[in-house]
């Protein structure tokens, strides 16, 4: 009897095992799970990624002299002229990571898919913007066999010149923006433009016209090709076509997070900056600063001392730390450096606030710069009057009570006129004021055109032989990971500092 009972038992744990094994497979398949994602939220990813880092703030927008922090730490950088690694590789990382990535996996599911044509030149067009703004920063950078990683199995990526760079960058500018076409799919889901073709096309054109007049002084007859180009394409010419990045509590705007975080009471607005629109009675002044007058500290920054009034703000001079500016405190009859004025936290920088990459302001003064050096057509006076009334316009749409009244508009175009004579200087020093918060642009251009005249950073312990940065250095995960590419890069480029020019920075 025993023995049959342990038979039935064992039949049983046999036949109990068969039938938890049958429809296994089945049963560990997560029906609800997606098992494909459609490209358009890819590149969405990807151009939520392009809104710049808090990096930018550090470095671009402090080498420009717009913001100046008097503290060190994690807060080194541009103040100082020194080199911190941690906050150089913040644009490399995002952009490498989230932008080039995504935007080759685009290209890859939609390049043979012609019913997908219109999506594929959106990230051929923001994968272009985003190596610009790589190449520019680092100079040399790898290109041709970025984000191959999953698809080629390249782990360790050959860097290519930026001279290469561009020229292929500039290809697929002029090709893709071609391409773009009306009857073909609307990709109505993507976040920059609904798919609208029309402001795509004068993206990928104001593109193309920034990247030919970065050549302005090391290839000047091909600067004007491409400027031609891209002018006969068309481009931006009004604030409703802009390329800027909306942001939200979920999607915040970085430099905008740190400046309403950790380091609110760490960033001034910096003195050539402030003082220059102090000097032309600039409307955009009262739109961009406050002052918390009295303020003896961080936590006394309160609405309740907050000042948009022009003509009590006060910029914060460069080579100064938080102990050497007590002096300057002094003299000025300030309680202390939190009395300096600020970009103001609760308009322009706040963490919802957009991120513009390509607007008509900037565009409609480059014109006016090609229009200078006869490589278009136009009147320059009004390219320049557009320029400025533009991005004076663009203000409100960071905050209503950002907005230029239009009367005040009408009167600084009336008292600060275009001059022939210093046209130039005037068109780039405008172009600085209009690339407020796009660090990225603004150091470029500044580069490029050596405008506007500023006073080098007079911080005595700076690590540069120069008197201004000329690049951001590589990441040291790049330097550790890829070796042999960083130093062939670094033998053909020039040294890993921020000494070392770009190619087109001559």
């Amino acid at each position: 009897m025993k023995n049959i009972l342990k038979t039935i038992v064992l039949s049983l744990s046999v036949w109990g095992l068969g039938s938890c094994d049958s429809g296994f497979d089945e049963l560990n398949v997560n029906k609800t799970a997606a098992t494909a994602v459609d490209p358009t939220f890819i590149l969405n990813n990807a151009l939520v990624n392009v809104s710049f880092p808090a990096g930018v703030v550090i470095y671009e927008m402090g080498i420009v002299q717009q913001m100046v922090s008097p503290n060190s730490g994690v807060l080194t950088g541009a103040n100082f002229n020194q080199d911190n690694r941690d906050n150089t590789q913040q644009t490399w990382q995002r952009y490498y990571r989230n932008v080039v990535r995504n935007t080759a996996d685009v290209i890859l599911l939609t390049k043979a898919n012609a019913n997908r044509s219109n999506l594929l030149n959106m990230a051929r067009i923001t994968q272009a913007y985003a190596f610009m703004v790589l190449a520019d920063t680092y100079g040399d950078v790898p290109y041709l066999q970025a984000g191959k990683g999953f698809t080629d199995q390249v782990v360790l990526p050959k860097y290519d010149t930026q001279q290469a760079i561009y020229t292929d960058i500039i290809k697929e500018l002029t090709e893709a923006t071609a391409a773009l076409d009306a009857t073909k799919t609307i990709e109505r889901a993507d976040v920059l433009y609904a798919g609208d073709v029309a402001k795509w096309k004068k993206f990928g054109n104001s593109l193309l016209l920034r990247a030919g007049m970065r050549l302005s002084k090391v290839d000047p007859a091909q600067a004007q090709q491409v400027v031609q180009k891209a002018v006969q394409g068309g481009v931006i010419t009004t604030n409703a076509d802009n390329a800027s990045i909306k942001h939200d509590p979920n999607y915040v705007n970085g430099p905008g997070q740190m400046l309403n975080s950790t380091e609110a009471a760490n960033f001034y607005l910096a003195a050539p900056f402030a003082d220059y629109l102090t000097k032309t009675n600039d409307p955009r002044l009262k739109s961009i600063a406050v002052r918390y007058v009295g303020a003896s500290s961080g936590p006394e920054q309160v609405a309740a001392r907050a000042n948009t009034d022009p003509a009590v703000q006060i910029g914060m001079p460069f080579g100064y730390d938080n102990n050497s500016i007590s002096a300057v405190v002094k003299t000025l009859g300030l309680k202390s450096f939190y009395e300096f004025s600020q970009v103001d936290r609760t308009r322009m920088a706040k963490n919802t606030a957009p991120m513009f990459l390509v607007t008509a302001s900037q565009t409609q003064l480059l014109l006016a710069e090609a229009a200078q050096r006869g490589w278009t057509t136009g009147t320059v006076a009004d390219y320049f009057n557009n320029g400025v009334r533009a991005h004076m316009e663009q203000l409100a749409s960071y905050d209503a009570n950002a907005a230029v009244p239009t009367a005040a508009i009408d009167t600084y175009l009336k008292e600060n006129p275009l001059v022939a004579a210093t046209a130039l200087e005037q068109i780039n020093t405008q172009y600085w004021i209009a690339s407020f918060l796009n660090g990225p642009e603004a150091f470029a251009n500044f580069r490029r055109s050596g405008f506007p005249k500023l006073t080098p950073n007079p911080f005595p312990g700076k690590a540069i032989k120069g008197d201004f940065i000329r690049r951001l250095t590589y990441p040291n995960s790049e330097i550790s990971v890829n070796n042999a590419n960083v130093k062939e890069a670094i033998s053909r480029q020039g040294a890993d500092d921020l000494d070392t020019k770009v190619w087109w920075d001559k």
